[in-house]
């Protein structure tokens, strides 16, 4: 890359960072590009020579998360060989990304709906390839157990594989909602909360497990007790 690449890389990084923020902030139909070039100091009609319209901005912000996340997950599944540390280092890559880049998460939750059709599918895309990833961390968990005797599984119903990848990726997707440093630690110590519910929750067999068959019972005495205090029956 020449310096003036570089250059231009930079100014472009610089201002999906003031992007993010805005968007963030006041909502994507909440910005214009003036108030992009006033937080940038770039000129309105600069601005379009890195950028053609809000909506490009918008795509490259979802394309450049997903594209990031995608290649720390790759690294991750091709150097870490354990089913549950590659989990772990899946859950903290996402952790710590989605921490450092509080409103670029915001923009991945709440603007999904106002991407444009022609940029959908390629988003959709990545959306899909990391979910594959996740998944199959998920699967290889599911499969090795937690390493006691007879806790391996091994092959997994699809659709109870797909809850728990979702679950795992809902628990990791609120994480900037709530996290504050001086309250919860560092992002790895959320990950490993989280990774903590998943893999316990994962294994086949742990102290827990043989209390899942009572639970529908206990569902239905809960929903009688709610609907006595609703009615104000005794």
């Amino acid at each position: 890359m020449t310096p003036r690449q570089a250059r231009l890389a930079q100014q472009r990084a610089d201002i999906l960072h003031a992007a993010a923020a805005l968007i963030a902030a006041r909502g994507f139909h909440g910005m214009s590009m003036r108030d992009l070039a006033e937080a940038t100091g770039f000129g309105v009609s600069s601005l379009y020579n890195y950028f053609t319209s809000k909506e490009e901005l918008l795509a490259e912000l979802q394309i450049r998360a997903f594209e990031t996340l995608i290649a720390a997950a790759n690294d991750s599944r091709n150097d870490t060989p354990d089913p549950a540390t590659r989990l772990y280092v899946f859950i903290f890559n996402q952790v710590r990304y989605f921490i450092d880049h509080a409103d670029v998460m915001r923009v991945l939750i709440h603007e999904a709906a106002a991407l444009p059709a022609e940029h959908r599918q390629r988003v959709r895309s990545l959306k899909e390839a990391y979910f594959r990833i996740g998944r199959d961390a998920v699967a290889a968990v599911f499969a090795q157990g937690c390493g006691t005797p007879d806790s391996a599984r091994g092959p997994v119903d699809a659709v109870a594989l797909d809850r728990a990848t979702y679950s795992i990726f809902g628990m990791i997707n609120w994480v900037w909602a709530w996290y504050e440093p001086s309250l919860h630690g560092t992002p790895e110590d959320v990950a490993r909360s989280i990774h903590g519910l998943a893999v316990c929750g994962l294994v086949a067999r742990c102290p827990a497990s043989p209390s899942h068959d009572q639970l529908p019972q206990s569902l239905a005495q809960g929903q009688v007790s709610l609907l006595k205090h609703r009615t104000g029956t005794h």
